[in-house]
């Protein structure tokens, strides 16, 4: 009886030093307006939420997570990292986009703090050579580079026609995908065509690209100007195969565009997460409590476990720059044991290992109700959840 007296003012001793720490401030930008869905927004929400839950408990100090939005303007993405600095965070998880996260990302070098980032796949953000930056996805050349590959083994087309929607992301895997064909003769590209994001309307676009007749349609951008694209190219009768990247592959394309013109299209993104057996145990969990569970859950749960794991090792004092320098080499110096499987980073802050596979969309889908990955080689191939 005495023993488990002395264990239970032991407990309570610890709980109460744990409670006179002070909190850990992590920033957690993600977009709340219809420009990544709200479904997305929602489900990576969700995610954060479960990780906080999961490492309140091992550090056994609470945890402030501050959700802001950066209206997926540059701009404001800047501003608000301004203000998370103000408010003397730890970690920043975010930005969605590439191009809020780099203007973002030099704010949070000048103050030290570390930023991970579960969605932002363009070369340029840890190509500038930050050291405070991080990335759980993989990069925009890299998932191009696999489109290209896909499309010339296993479509072989004679015509290929590039489309992208003018930003950073867009551009960027188009010029990737463009150079890949390139050089690999014969020529296929007959055609490069632009287009604004926000538009509906593609009424020049769709006609140039029939004039072309491409056997093949290659589109860098998001999931809503490639709904209306791809429904207009049916509509006007061009069959051409649709072929797209990982900010397509949401349900929300498939309503807008319409199940018949969403139905064939091929969209590189990540490994199914259900191939996955270090990710069974927390698709379980977030099913049981969520339901379906969205296509970027298990980044966010690993990219504010790669963060507060770094910090569980540093034992930073503050968030001062020095101490949070100590959580930066946390980072670099031990790879992360995660949903995703084992995480390691190169110099740049770019994962070690990031592969892509090809989806193909319909109905019934194993992911998210519409899209089913392509059987590929990996060791992890054929594994179910248990």
């Amino acid at each position: 009886m005495r023993l488990l007296c002395c264990a239970f003012l032991v407990a309570l001793a610890v709980s109460a030093q744990a409670a006179e720490l002070p909190a850990i401030r992590i920033g957690f930008i993600v977009p709340t307006g219809n420009e990544a869905g709200p479904a997305v927004a929602q489900s990576m929400r969700r995610a954060a939420d479960m990780a906080i839950e999961d490492w309140t408990q091992k550090l056994g100090r609470p945890i402030d997570l501050l959700v802001r939005e950066d209206q997926f303007d540059p701009r404001q993405a800047a501003v608000v990292a301004e203000g998370l600095v103000q408010e003397g965070v730890w970690g920043v998880v975010g930005h969605f986009y590439s191009s809020s996260s780099v203007p973002a990302s030099a704010v949070y070098r000048q103050a030290g703090i570390p930023l991970i980032t579960p969605t932002s796949t363009h070369p340029r953000l840890t190509g500038q050579g930050f050291d405070n930056v991080f990335r759980i996805s993989g990069r925009d050349d890299q998932q191009a580079i696999t489109a290209a590959d896909f499309v010339l083994t296993q479509l072989k087309p004679r015509r290929v026609a590039v489309v992208h929607d003018e930003t950073e992301y867009g551009r960027g895997l188009a010029e990737t995908f463009i150079g890949a064909l390139t050089k690999r003769p014969p020529k296929r590209v007959v055609l490069t065509e632009i287009l604004s994001q926000g538009d509906k309307i593609f009424s020049l676009q769709v006609a140039q690209l029939k004039a072309a007749a491409p056997d093949v349609v290659y589109f860098g951008g998001i999931f809503r100007e490639a709904a209306y694209l791809v429904r207009q190219m049916r509509q006007a009768g061009i069959r051409a195969t649709f072929v797209s990247c990982d900010a397509v592959l949401d349900p929300e394309f498939v309503k807008l565009a319409g199940e018949e013109a969403a139905t064939g299209a091929y969209l590189t993104f990540a490994p199914d997460p259900r191939l996955i057996e270090s990710a069974w145990s927390l698709i379980r969990q977030y099913e049981l409590r969520y339901g379906n569970l969205g296509p970027y859950v298990l980044y966010t749960y690993d990219a504010v476990g790669v963060l507060l794991h770094a910090i569980q090792i540093a034992k930073p004092a503050d968030g001062s720059k020095g101490e949070l320098r100590k959580v930066l080499r946390a980072i670099r110096a031990r790879p992360y044991q995660g949903a995703l499987g084992t995480l390691r980073w190169d110099k740049n802050g770019d994962l070690v290992n990031s592969p892509y596979v090809v989806y193909i969309t319909k109905p019934n889908g194993k992911v998210q109700g519409w899209f089913d990955q392509l059987p590929t080689r990996s060791a992890e191939a054929g594994k179910t959840p248990k």
